[in-house]
């Protein structure tokens, strides 16, 4: 009976030695698969801390190169506004030299005009020479756009003229019409330069 007992004490520690034995392989294989998942933990985090570094520095790059663009950009735009007001500058000096030079030889026209009045007795070619010289001057005022207003027989506009007076109309159908024209209006490129004075019937 004791033998039996022994043996059965004997298998019994050999089981729970088995049993201990299995937990502790069990516990080995759980750290093992613990340090293994910290491994692949640490790896993954370290790929993707590589990944958003290279993202970042990507994006740092693109902004270096937009802001360099920008920079270029305004310089550029700083020069052509610059090179504009001096372009604009130099026209606003020089805009009426053209129209200038060409009256120069009108003028020499009106100087011979008044040599020619001092000393000439023949009133009548005085009187074409100036003739002449207004003619030529209204020439050079349609070559560069430059119209007189109409105002003979015309109703009055406050568009084109303006009224100095007014005075009761001579006959009926010259009511609300300009009867005098005291100084005559002009047009440059039909925009109104000047507006012609009238006196208007009423």
């Amino acid at each position: 009976m004791k033998k039996q007992k022994h043996t059965v004490d004997t298998e019994e520690m050999k089981n729970h030695a088995t049993s201990a034995e299995s937990s502790e392989n069990t516990n080995q294989n759980a750290e093992i698969a613990m340090e293994n998942q910290d491994e692949h933990l640490t790896n993954t985090q370290t790929d993707d801390t590589a990944n958003f570094q290279q993202q970042i520095d990507e994006l740092a790059q693109k902004c270096e190169e937009i802001n360099d663009k920008n920079l270029r950009l305004m310089a550029e735009f700083d020069n052509f506004r610059k090179r504009s007001m001096k372009e604009r500058t130099e026209l606003i000096k020089s805009a009426g030299e053209s129209i200038l030079v060409n009256i120069l030889p009108l003028v020499d026209d009106f100087e011979r005009a008044h040599k020619a009045m001092e000393t000439s007795e023949d009133v009548q070619a005085v009187k074409q020479g100036v003739e002449l010289i207004y003619n030529k001057f209204i020439s050079f005022l349609l070559q560069n756009g430059v119209k007189a207003i109409s105002t003979e027989n015309e109703d009055f506009n406050t568009d084109l003229h303006e009224a100095i007076t007014t005075l009761p109309a001579p006959t009926e159908d010259l009511k609300g019409k300009i009867v005098d024209c005291v100084s005559k209006g002009y047009t440059l490129n039909d925009k109104v330069i000047r507006f012609s004075k009238v006196v208007v019937g009423e």
